[in-house]
């Protein structure tokens, strides 16, 4: 898909072979949000179930893994942001295990702060949009998106052939391995839901620049806000808002976005590009 789109951005290119490759492309990102569907649900973590369930991906990924945070004996990842914020789940449905998580950090009242006020406020340029400049039900931030390394389609399985590329079919079959890669856009596309339906006007996040790359090429496209800083990694501060997502996001991923709002139980309105 990748491909294609670099060779229909070739001025070589005549403008009805690149509507070929155009509409080449929008088949593919289809049939992807129809496997994200068909394999894939994102869940609002009401339950303290549910959301236990998102702490121990977080631990598993941010302390066991990336060592951002130290292990517990509990083997769960939380914070006090936590206490305000809604979290999100993606569960794969043959298995009823949890495929992926994320939480959008909502405050609500006066002392109510997202983390990148409390860390990383400086990382934002001057004249750039600033959170300080909202009041906090206005503001939200999308944080501590988790993909268990047995839902990453690069990630090496611990299991005899990995290492020679086989794919375990015992688990998962290659249908449904090809919307793996795509969970981080569901869990995104989950916050935005959640921003959405509670009508928040701004939203913040700290990544990588080559995850807002990746979301890019699908139409979600961050606003970089201030330069790379080393913060768990090298991240920079970016924003977005209701607005400028509908503006951008691919008529198949604006499908998919229709189809997790519905599953979260969250109203849906016809949005025009």
């Amino acid at each position: 898909m990748k491909k294609l789109r670099k060779l229909a951005n070739k001025p070589i290119i005549g403008p009805w072979v690149k509507k070929a490759m155009d509409y080449a492309v929008n088949r593919e990102v289809k049939t992807v949000a129809k496997h994200f569907s068909n394999y894939l649900t994102p869940i609002e973590a009401l339950s303290n179930d549910c959301r236990d369930q998102a702490f121990h991906i977080r631990h598993d990924v941010y302390c066991k893994e990336l060592k951002f945070e130290e292990e517990n004996k509990d083997k769960m990842e939380s914070d006090f942001f936590d206490t305000y914020s809604t979290h999100c789940l993606i569960q794969h449905l043959p298995t009823s295990n949890f495929a992926g998580t994320v939480r959008v950090v909502r405050p609500q009242k006066a002392g109510e702060i997202i983390p990148i006020q409390k860390y990383c406020l400086n990382s934002i340029s001057p004249g750039k949009i600033n959170p300080n400049d909202y009041q906090p039900h206005e503001i939200c931030e999308i944080s501590r998106l988790a993909v268990p390394s047995e839902f990453r389609k690069r990630q090496t399985d611990k299991f005899k052939g990995a290492a020679t590329g086989v794919i375990n079919q015992e688990v998962y079959s290659e249908n449904e391995l090809r919307c793996f890669p795509f969970i981080a856009v569901g869990l995104y596309l989950s916050a935005a839901s959640i921003v959405i339906e509670n009508g928040i006007k701004h939203t913040f996040v700290m990544m990588e620049p080559r995850l807002a790359r990746s979301m890019r090429f699908v139409g979600i496209q961050f606003e970089q806000i201030g330069p790379t800083v080393d913060y768990h990694g090298k991240r920079a501060p970016y924003y977005i808002n209701p607005s400028l997502l509908m503006q951008n996001l691919t008529p198949g991923f604006q499908l998919m976005l229709q189809g997790i709002r519905k599953s979260l139980n969250h109203s849906v309105k016809t949005q025009q590009k």
